[in-house]
C-alpha cells in the first residue's frame, strides 16, 4: 500500500463519520486531528503545512462556508475539501467562490477522497514552498540599495549590462559592478541562477508598495 504523507484536519459534527475517516486516514499513513465543530478547529488547531481541511458543510454553530471565511480572514491558506451528505447549488458556488479544493458528497469512496486529498496536500506544499522562497528573496532584497534594487528587476527581466545602462542612465561598467554586488549578495555566479532563484516569485512581494512606483 502506498504510504502517504500530510496531515489532515477533520470537521464532522457526525462522530460515526469522524471515527470511520479518521481511522481510515491514518491506517494510509496521514496524521489527523478530529474536531466535532468549527469553534473548536479555530481555537485548537495549529497551521501547518502540508495539511488540508475535510469539512462538513452543515454543522451546529459555524457552518462549514462560515469557517471557509473565517480562515480565509485570518490568511489561514490550509487547503479545504468540502464533505457533504446534503448541500444546495448555492452552497456548493459558494465553496468554489471562496477557494475549496473540491466538493464530495457522502457517500463517496476512499480512491476518491485520497485523490483529491494528495492533489489538496501537493498545492500546500507547493504554496508553503513558495512562502520559503519569497522569503528568503524578501530578505536578500532588502539588504539591496535602491539602485541595486532597480538593477535586480532588470537583471531577472534578462537585460544585458548595457541594457541596464541604457534604462537606467548610468554606464555599463556601473551596472557591471552593480551586479556583482547584486550576485554576491543572493549567493549566486550568473544571471540564471538569479532567475532561477526568483521562478514562481511573485517579485512585487519583494517591494513595499510605496517603493512600486520608483522602481
Amino acid at each position: 500500500m502506498k504510504k502517504r504523507l500530510g496531515h489532515i484536519f477533520l470537521v464532522d459534527d457526525n462522530h460515526d463519520m469522524r471515527f470511520y475517516l479518521s481511522d481510515m486516514l491514518i491506517l494510509l499513513g496521514y496524521t489527523v486531528d478530529t474536531f466535532d465543530n468549527a469553534t473548536a478547529f479555530l481555537e485548537k488547531s495549529m497551521d501547518i503545512s502540508p495539511a488540508v481541511v475535510l469539512l462538513d458543510m452543515r454543522m451546529p454553530g459555524l457552518n462549514g462556508l462560515e469557517l471557509q471565511a473565517k480562515l480565509d480572514a485570518l490568511g489561514r491558506k490550509t487547503p479545504i475539501i468540502f464533505i457533504s451528505g446534503e448541500s444546495d447549488k448555492d452552497e456548493i458556488i459558494e465553496a468554489f467562490r471562496l477557494g475549496a479544493v473540491d466538493f464530495l458528497l457522502k457517500p463517496f469512496n476512499r480512491e476518491k477522497l485520497c485523490q483529491v486529498v494528495d492533489k489538496a496536500l501537493e498545492m500546500d506544499r507547493q504554496r508553503n514552498q513558495e512562502f520559503i522562497n519569497t522569503d528568503a528573496l524578501r530578505r536578500s532584497f532588502a539588504t539591496l540599495s535602491a539602485r541595486e534594487q532597480e538593477i535586480f528587476m532588470l537583471i531577472v527581466q534578462g537585460l544585458t549590462n548595457k541594457g541596464i545602462a541604457e534604462v537606467t542612465g548610468i554606464q555599463a561598467g556601473t551596472a557591471k559592478k552593480h551586479r556583482a554586488t547584486i550576485y554576491q549578495k543572493f549567493q549566486v555566479n550568473t544571471s540564471a541562477d538569479l532567475i532561477s532563484q526568483c521562478k514562481g516569485v511573485d517579485l512585487s512581494k519583494l517591494v513595499p508598495m510605496e517603493n512600486l512606483t520608483e522602481l
